[in-house]
Order: C-alpha cells, then structure tokens, then sequence
C-alpha cells in the first residue's frame, strides 16, 4: 500500500500523518507533502518526539518534488488531504487512487500561551492516530 498525506506546506499535519502511519503500518510506503514547501514547524517535531521518534528523513517537500524523485500523485493508493487548501489545489486523479479528505485544523496558526499552542498541537496529532487506526480498522 502506498499513501500520501498533502497538505498546504508540508510542515505540520501531512508530516504528522506521515510519521504516525509510518509507525502503525511499518510494511507500507507513507510519504507527505504539500502543494507547497514551508519547512517543518519545529513545535510540530516536538510533539511528535513527545509520542515516540520521528525519522531523521521528514523534510518539507511538494507534489512536484515528490513526482521528480519518482512517486507521481498517480502512483498512490490512497491520497489523504488534510487541509481545505490542498483539496481543492489537488489535480484530478484517476480513480485508481483513493481519496479522502480529513478537514483538521491548522496548529501552525495556533496562537495564545507556550501550553495552549503546545495544547492545539497535541489534539491535532491525537486526532489524526485516531483517525488512522479507525480508518485502518474499518476502511483497510
């Protein structure tokens, strides 16, 4: 199975994705990226540390560069966007590849103190393991 978690810059949610799919599914081939590249938000890294090791290969990417090293959007099996922006960016794809769309909000435009940005971080993540074990339990 090979899956793709996009999003808008490829620095929170799609890495998130990425790296706890990764974990659940070791056997399959997951891969993020955004339609654009913002770097990975390093509160993002720390709480995805919080919940175990991130691979020292996460980097910030786009579709573009994906397809250049080798894996065309065509090529998924399934191509999970997270966020309104990358859905409707997102070409048409042939109905090879599965889509689905898990609107989740943006923490990189959290705001308040160190805690609650940390906080809105944290649900973002929780929500997505959840997402992907149900997803995996009922859909898989």
């Amino acid at each position: 199975m090979k899956v793709l978690f996009l999003c808008t810059g490829n620095s929170c949610r799609s890495q998130m994705g990425e790296v706890l799919l990764r974990r659940l599914r070791p056997d399959w081939e997951v891969h993020s990226a955004g339609v654009e590249a913002h770097g990975l938000n390093p509160i993002m890294l720390v709480v995805m540390k919080e919940s175990g090791a991130v691979p020292t290969d996460l980097r910030s990417k786009t579709v573009d560069e994906l397809a250049a090293a080798g894996h065309p959007l065509e090529s998924f099996d399934v191509l999970l966007t997270l966020c309104g922006d990358a859905r409707d960016r997102c070409p048409v794809l042939p109905r090879t590849v599965w889509q689905e769309h898990w609107p989740l909000a943006d923490p990189a435009r959290a705001f308040g103190s160190e805690r609650e940005v940390l906080g809105q971080f944290r649900g973002v993540r929780d929500d997505l393991t959840y997402r992907l074990k149900h997803w995996l339990e009922t859909r898989i």
